[in-house]
């Protein structure tokens, strides 16, 4: 481990050490902590009382910003989620999906005839399936496809910097049979 990253992980460690103490020694702010829902809830926590634990490990304070940065990007106003074609072709499309703090509006599903395929690469994500009881967790690095039909809407995506998704959708071509999964 480089100095630099030694340092920076001693430095969020003091950090998640001194808010633990705070948590502890006011009720109030542990009842809130309880009530958070998602790690992206806890780091906003956090940052409130003064202290910086959102960085996962491996993530860049600030992406270098140019073409070709996926997460270079600033986010979204909170509750929204942009979208961006990165290359396509005739049965397909990738696209680069920036979320924050955007969920599907109440009682909306995606219901769509394409095949997805997505992947986060930066925060972390609740999904719900129309066939599922529980809604699921993604977190940076999951993937998940999901099959043409099948019913699924966004729970809850990151505040701060936000959720930055790689979707890759593609179409049978007419005649072909279906791709299982």
């Amino acid at each position: 481990m480089a100095e630099a990253d030694l340092q920076q992980f001693l430095a969020k460690v003091r950090d998640l050490a001194a808010f633990a103490d705070q948590v502890a020694a006011d009720p109030q702010l542990r009842a809130r902590l309880a009530a958070c829902s998602h790690h992206q809830a806890v780091v906003d926590l956090a940052q409130a009382q003064g202290f910086a634990i959102g960085r996962r490990w491996g993530e860049r304070q600030d992406p270098p910003a140019g073409d070709g940065n996926l997460l270079a990007a600033a986010p979204p106003p909170p509750g929204e989620e942009h979208s961006e074609v990165l290359w396509k072709g005739p049965l397909w499309r990738l696209e680069r999906i920036h979320s924050c703090a955007a969920s599907s509006p109440a009682d909306f599903w995606y219901d769509q005839g394409a095949h997805e395929w997505v992947c986060l690469l930066q925060g972390s994500a609740r999904l719900r399936f129309a066939d599922e009881a529980a809604a699921r967790q993604l977190n940076r690095g999951d993937s998940l496809y999901l099959a043409p039909g099948r019913r699924h809407r966004v729970e809850a995506t990151d505040a701060g910097q936000g959720t930055v998704w790689l979707a890759l959708f593609w179409w049978e071509p007419e005649g072909a049979p279906a791709i299982s999964s």
